[in-house]
């Protein structure tokens, strides 16, 4: 549903509360209904019963007796009455209680009458004409006014609001585990090995925390596993070449152009295992180290074949902790790729360095890469020319070395067109300030 917030959470709670106030308004109705208003209707009838006999009582007894009979009332009933000759002018505020008094009191004497304001405002009072007399009843509005189911209603919807917030604290328990184990699975994804979650909670989550934890020691053994058999593979076929080598040199009677064809596959099967050991190396973890980023690539640059062509533009210093080797590897392969491609242009690194993190760009003149292809050539053996040259092309691992690299650290590796002709590749590391 659109109109629900993304997060489990918020979800969580959206619904809680619409359930909460659904129930609420049902059940304030149903107390409103079943409770308040009986009540408020009984006490209303009870006391406009006991004003009318109270007035009428007044009128049957002998004069001489109606004074002791009024300080009886007052004291046992907290009503006043008495005879006056003018009625009172300012008629109370309206109230649902009020205005069932003036119903019952018109029900039980046929007269309209309305509750009357006094000087003490503490006071109501009603006029009722009886047997020609005008007489003066009052009663004091906290003592007969019911509040009573209000304060109930306030326990009640308190309770409600307790349980409310429980469930919304258990749900963003959960879903804070859950957010760690998502920010897990993601850095299990980019090849490391997270801190292991605690395995804490209900069984649910204990169960699905312990499988989480196991998954990643098996994936990162994997990885090592896989590291260690590439380095391996690797490393043990440069011998058999070396031999292969050799034999090739003591051929005295051989074709020499088959021969100088032989030594360039050897060469190259070279370069493959070089690049296969360079890409096993780029799966190792590697520790953080404070550095100036300047100063780095300008030892890339110094290292590249071409250094010559490569400008590299002045920028503000800017240091920060990262992996250094990891850095370096990336910037040397991608500037390899620019000056093997750009035709003999000049190569231009930028640095654009602030709070929310670094982005170093490697831009080329050269022709570029369709833009459909821009994320296929990171996979590992992928090259848009068919040729195996030196010349024309590399081992195809450069670019797999690279996001690979990226992606362990954290780092976000991406090949975009350049505006006027040419490739730029970049490398955003995030939050780095």
């Amino acid at each position: 549903m659109k109109f629900l917030p993304a997060s489990l959470f918020g979800r969580t709670a959206a619904t809680l509360l619409g359930i909460f106030l659904l129930a609420q308004g049902a059940a304030l109705y149903a107390v409103w209904k079943t409770v308040v208003m009986p009540l408020t209707e009984s006490s209303a009838d009870a006391l406009a019963a006991h004003m009318v006999l109270a007035t009428q009582t007044w009128v049957e007894l002998p004069p001489e007796t109606r004074e002791d009979y009024e300080i009886e009332l007052f004291l046992q009933h907290n009503l006043e009455l008495g005879k006056v000759d003018k009625p009172l002018a300012n008629r109370v505020k309206p109230s649902r209680f009020g205005d069932l008094l003036e119903r019952y009191l018109h029900r039980r004497t046929g007269q309209d009458i309305h509750l009357k304001q006094g000087p003490d405002s503490a006071w109501v009072w009603a006029e009722i004409n009886l047997a020609g007399n005008l007489l003066r009843v009052g009663f004091v509005r906290d003592r007969y006014e019911l509040d009573a189911p209000w304060e109930a209603g306030a326990v009640f919807l308190s309770g409600a609001l307790l349980t409310l917030l429980a469930a919304l604290l258990m749900a963003r328990h959960t879903s804070t585990r859950l957010r760690l184990l998502s920010m897990s699975a993601q850095e299990v994804g980019q090849g490391r090995l997270p801190q292991r979650l605690p395995e804490t909670g209900a069984e649910e989550l204990k169960s699905l925390t312990a499988a989480f934890n196991r998954m990643a020691d098996e994936v990162q053994s994997l990885l090592e596993n896989r590291t260690v058999l590439l380095s391996g593979i690797s490393h043990d076929l440069r011998t058999p070449i070396t031999r292969m080598k050799l034999a090739l040199a003591m051929l005295d009677d051989a074709d020499p152009a088959m021969v100088e064809r032989m030594e360039g596959d050897l060469a190259e099967m070279n370069r493959l295992i070089s690049g296969m050991l360079d890409f096993a190396r780029s799966l190792k973890d590697e520790a953080p180290t404070d550095v100036e980023v300047n100063a780095l690539l300008a030892e890339s640059v110094a290292a590249s074949s071409h250094p010559e062509r490569v400008r590299l533009r002045s920028m503000a210093p800017c240091r920060r902790r990262l992996s250094v080797g990891a850095l370096k590897r990336i910037v040397g392969n991608l500037l390899e790729n620019a000056l093997r491609y750009g035709e003999g242009q000049p190569v231009d690194i930028e640095l654009e360095c602030g709070p929310q993190g670094i982005l170093i760009g490697v831009l080329d003149r050269g022709p570029g890469i369709p833009a459909a292809a821009l994320e296929t050539v990171f996979q590992p053996f992928h090259r848009l020319e068919n040729s195996r040259s030196r010349e024309t092309g590399g081992s195809g691992l450069g670019l797999a070395i690279v996001r690979q690299l990226a992606a362990a650290h954290g780092w976000r590796a991406t090949l975009r067109v350049r505006e006027g002709g040419g490739l730029c590749a970049e490398v955003a590391i995030p939050g780095a300030g």
